[in-house]
């Protein structure tokens, strides 16, 4: 299973907020570059990048930081926030990002997404942030009628590089992750799906872990210390489950 440690970015700083609220950040450094060689010499071997001013406003707005962190690493990395057409898409590609998160977009304009998916095969990651089963648009800040499990069987015929699930209950929460949501996405799509939200010991790892998905995404807890990147790839491991 990968790890991916996630690096959001506001107003050019690494940050992580609770639940998805604003109003709830801690800062956690002023060099989103330093930060990410911090994760590489620790063992990480892909970054999950986060453009939070872009998933509030609709347009990228942490670019600066995300082209620093690609320059100074020599890594994979995917990026979601605030991109909403195709020129967001190539920018990003073009500036050396392996993948592009969209979730906005994939809910409100599904046939856009898949024309972009088709346009730039496995290139294009869906980030469904959902809350109580239902995706949120818009930073998070606005509620949908769209069933995240729906919504992943929509694209299951498209090449889709994976799904970024996040509950956003559990995000910034340190109190684990939706193993019951998580296990009913993987067991209904044959994409590659990608936990967020929540994950915090090395048992969350190995849980996610035996249940399949094919990654999780790291936050809180490698920043607090609660968890270190080593123990996260021993519990990830086959032998470590």
């Amino acid at each position: 299973m990968q790890i991916w440690p996630a690096i959001d970015l506001r107003g050019g700083m690494c940050v992580r907020l609770r639940q998805g609220d604003y109003s709830q950040e801690t800062v956690f450094g002023h060099d989103p570059a330093g930060m990410a060689r911090r994760w590489v010499d620790d063992g990480a071997d892909r970054l999950h990048l986060v453009d939070l001013d872009g998933a509030r406003r609709g347009l990228s707005a942490n670019r600066d930081a995300v082209q620093a962190i690609l320059s100074a690493v020599q890594v994979p990395c995917q990026v979601g926030g605030g991109i909403r057409d195709e020129s967001g898409i190539r920018d990003f590609l073009d500036l050396g990002v392996d993948r592009v998160v969209l979730g906005t977009q994939a809910v409100k304009q599904p046939q856009w997404f898949c024309q972009m998916c088709r346009r730039y095969p496995h290139k294009l990651a869906i980030g469904l942030d959902a809350r109580d089963g239902f995706v949120a648009t818009e930073g998070w800040q606005q509620a949908s009628t769209v069933l995240a499990t729906a919504l992943a069987d929509q694209f299951k015929e498209e090449p889709v590089a994976a799904i970024v699930y996040t509950d956003i209950a559990r995000d910034g929460m340190l109190r684990g992750p939706n193993l019951a949501a998580v296990e009913e996405l993987n067991r209904q799509t044959e994409l590659p799906v990608i936990a967020s939200g929540g994950v915090s010991t090395t048992e969350d790892v190995r849980q996610l872990a035996q249940l399949g998905v094919a990654g999780c995404i790291i936050g809180r807890s490698l920043y607090e210390g609660q968890l270190t990147l080593g123990e996260a790839f021993q519990a990830a491991s086959p032998m470590g489950s």
